[in-house]
């Protein structure tokens, strides 16, 4: 019968439950149309990495959702009670285990008291294992002595040496036992004169593949093989520096100096390097058995810890949709402006992650952290607020989820809306900014001009020059500026035409009117701004974050404004806290504010009853 699946909605689309051991065993049968991701890195993310290595049989570093189904079957198989995978448990009961041979591992482990084998005694006693058999390899060597290790260190290089030449050394001798049984072969077995010629056209070098085909050395019955260097020591070119290479490392210091080797010296080198040779054939490249079913043991308990954790952070983000505990794509949390921002994921390349992550239409921005001589790249997703003081070379500080504290500096920003606030005042500020910068610049200028003035004047006061008292005024010509005096009065008489209409708009309206005509009014100009953020936020979304850092996520897994601010938490005062709000440092404030308030409200109050 089909299991019974339970959905959950959050992030805009629909998410199973995974909460029982039948839950996970049913997984397969689940349409991965329905998966929120397909595959997941095994680096960069809070999960433990032992675990993820276990499970990515294929060691291509992304855990797929095969290797996943695969994982829980394999558990499955070896459980008496399959139920364990959901308890949450350290580790694995005894009583849980069905393999013969793993519950004896366990057994072996485990005190007389104690009824589970948790996985860092498991994981402990697998590299106990590994490492005890490697030691009794090694052992064997020193036991051996000269047996197996005849010149010490240098052994392997000689191995080595040999091994390059085997097989063109072997074929040279046979050759020459072939020239011995019957004379012909001699110069059959020799290079022909058609392949010599065929070289004749091909630009040639000592490693081309058609002259290290050629023979090793002269083909002869009873012939041996050069040792010499040089143009004429009688060897094959393509081969020289390796025979160079075999006479120091082995011919030399196994039989002594001699200017060539023959068929029993060759036999005699490779008899003296035998014992190495099946030495390092013995190497343990496995497991014993017993340390098989230690590893098995190891695999399970991981899996009965790890498997649901995994399955709600793949199948389903469970932990990050209901907040009921850090995603493994959240590595910490970043302090910074006055705020917290949750969502932080780890990047390799800030450049490269941002070209995608800026599909998200979150606003992001990446810290360079750094701990004593440890580094790390982070990208923060700032979901609350405003972005006004978020700028390249800013400092924080950034907790990874085991409470360590970073030096964070912005490094580069991904800008979109971060709330509705931030953008209906949006207009306003860029005004005010506009304003500001055009009053700096006007200042600049007419300092400039000053300074200039008066650098001048000082110039010629200490050379002792007069100074030229300045040219009398042009008188002003009306006629020339007519058109001037036109054009602003037109702006003028516009700009008064239209104040004096909202003025008059304004004081047409009763007194509870006016209040909600300005609101319209200021509504009206950031409605453009609010709209625009209002569609930016409805389609924030947390897969091209995750794609950049190699995720598949199968969702589309939105962030909605609700959502996204409990990600960001901003600066409060804790509850009860009492709050002076006289500011001994304040700004004095400038009489002009209140008269200028108290003007329009009498202007206004003068109007309206008089209108």
């Amino acid at each position: 019968m089909s299991h019974n699946w339970k959905f959950f909605r959050a992030g805009g689309f629909d998410q199973v439950h995974i909460d029982t051991a039948a839950d996970l065993l049913n997984l397969k049968e689940l349409d991965q149309k329905l998966w929120v991701a397909l595959s997941c890195p095994v680096r960069g993310i809070e999960f433990d990495a032992r675990s993820l290595a276990l499970i990515d049989t294929d060691n291509d570093g992304h855990v797929r959702a095969a290797e996943l189904l695969a994982a829980i079957d394999w558990a499955a198989a070896r459980l008496n009670d399959a139920e364990v995978l959901a308890q949450g448990l350290a580790g694995v009961p005894l009583a849980a285990i069905k393999d013969p041979a793993i519950l004896a591992a366990a057994q072996g482990l485990l005190p007389a008291d104690d009824e589970q084998i948790a996985v860092e005694a498991a994981s402990a006693a697998e590299t106990e294992y590994s490492a005890r058999a490697l030691a009794a390899w090694e052992a064997l060597a020193s036991s051996a002595g000269s047996t197996v290790k005849p010149l010490g260190e240098a052994t392997e290089a000689a191995c080595a040496a040999v091994a390059e030449l085997k097989e063109k050394l072997d074929d040279f001798f046979v050759r020459c036992r072939l020239a011995a049984f019957d004379t012909r072969a001699g110069e059959a077995l020799n290079a022909s004169d058609d392949a010599l010629k065929s070289l004749g056209a091909t630009a040639l070098s000592a490693a081309h593949a058609d002259i290290a085909a050629l023979p090793l050395a002269r083909v002869g019955a009873g012939a041996t093989v050069p040792l010499g260097a040089g143009s004429d020591s009688g060897i094959n070119p393509a081969w020289a520096q390796r025979i160079a290479t075999l006479r120091e490392a082995a011919v030399v210091p196994l039989l002594g100096a001699r200017a060539t080797i023959s068929e029993s010296d060759w036999l005699a080198i490779q008899d003296q390097l035998a014992g190495y040779v099946a030495w390092q054939a013995a190497r343990p490249v496995g497991l014993p058995p017993e340390a098989e079913a230690v590893r098995d043991l190891e695999r399970l308990a991981r899996y009965v810890r790890d498997l649901l954790p995994l399955a709600n952070n793949f199948v389903a983000f469970r932990d990050f949709y209901t907040h009921q505990g850090k995603a493994t794509f959240q590595i910490g949390t970043l302090y910074l402006d006055g705020r917290s921002a949750e969502l932080c994921v780890a990047v390799n390349d800030a450049a490269k992650h941002a070209a995608l992550a800026g599909l998200s239409r979150i606003c992001l921005v990446y810290c360079d952290c750094t701990r004593n001589d440890e580094k790390l790249s982070i990208a923060a997703a700032f979901t609350a607020g405003d972005s006004d003081q978020l700028m390249v070379g800013r400092n924080g500080v950034f907790y990874d989820r085991q409470g360590r504290d970073w030096n964070a500096t912005i490094s580069k920003l991904v800008e979109h809306p971060i709330s509705l606030r931030q953008a209906f005042w949006s207009p306003y500020k860029r005004l005010m900014r506009m304003v500001g910068e055009q009053l700096q610049k006007l200042a600049a200028s007419k300092a400039t001009a000053v300074e200039g003035k008066l650098g001048a004047a000082a110039v010629g006061v200490g050379v002792g020059k007069k100074v030229e008292a300045p040219a009398a005024p042009q008188a002003f010509d009306v006629g020339k500026f007519a058109g001037i005096f036109a054009a602003i009065g037109l702006a003028i008489g516009a700009i008064g035409t239209v104040l004096a209409g909202v003025m008059s708009g304004l004081l047409g309206l009763k007194w509870w009117q006016m209040p909600l005509a300005v609101g319209g009014l200021m509504l009206l100009i950031s409605a453009p701004a609010m709209v625009l953020a209002w569609f930016k936020l409805r389609s924030r979304n947390l897969g091209p974050i995750l794609d950049a850092n190699g995720w598949a996520v199968n969702a589309r897994a939105r962030i909605n404004i609700p959502f996204g601010t409990s990600l960001t938490q901003l600066a409060q005062l804790p509850p009860g806290a009492e709050r002076a709000l006289s500011d001994p440092y304040a700004e004095k404030e400038q009489p002009w504010k209140t008269y200028a308030v108290i003007a329009a409200v009498i202007f206004v109050a003068a109007a309206w009853f008089t209108r």
